[in-house]
């Protein structure tokens, strides 16, 4: 008996951007976080996903999006491990790992219900403690938001 190869059929989108190895517990926040949701134009995802990598992952494909720098930091807070991958004229032009900054401004909020980011009209600022473990350290309280605690805004 042959052996058949099975494939995931998704179609190809002509411009846009992939987001590839999203944990797949991780994958309805950024589409949360990214407000695509309600998006206007097609929107395909997987989840579950086999993976080499990470054992199972989430993708989004989005058709006519091309992600800014603060719309990045939000996936590698969610997704440290993600992929984007730019299409254009359905090739590949570009295929980059997202990438934690050492500083992280106005994405998520302090965990410190009496920081002053939680209490008065100041943007959230904190510095990256631990890219494996992604930490982050209030720039005003000093307080330490862990990822399982990540609310953002």
């Amino acid at each position: 008996m042959s052996e058949k190869r099975k494939e995931l059929v998704v179609s190809a989108i002509e411009n846009g951007t992939v987001i590839d190895h999203i944990p797949s517990d991780k994958l309805f926040l950024v589409i949360k976080i990214l407000g695509l949701d309600n998006f206007n134009k097609p929107v395909t995802f997987g989840s579950n996903l086999e993976s080499k990598k990470i054992g199972q992952k989430g993708i989004i494909k989005v058709q006519g999006k091309f992600f800014q720098d603060h719309e990045i930091r939000k996936i590698a807070l969610a997704a440290p491990k993600a992929t984007l991958i730019t299409i254009k004229n359905y090739e590949v032009v570009d295929k980059r790992r997202v990438e934690l900054p050492d500083h992280i401004i106005g994405i998520v909020k302090c965990v410190n219900p009496k920081c002053i980011t939680n209490n008065q009209n100041v943007t959230q600022r904190f510095n990256l403690l631990d890219k494996d473990d992604v930490k982050l350290h209030c720039h005003y309280c000093e307080k330490i938001t862990k990822k399982e605690n990540f609310e953002f805004l």
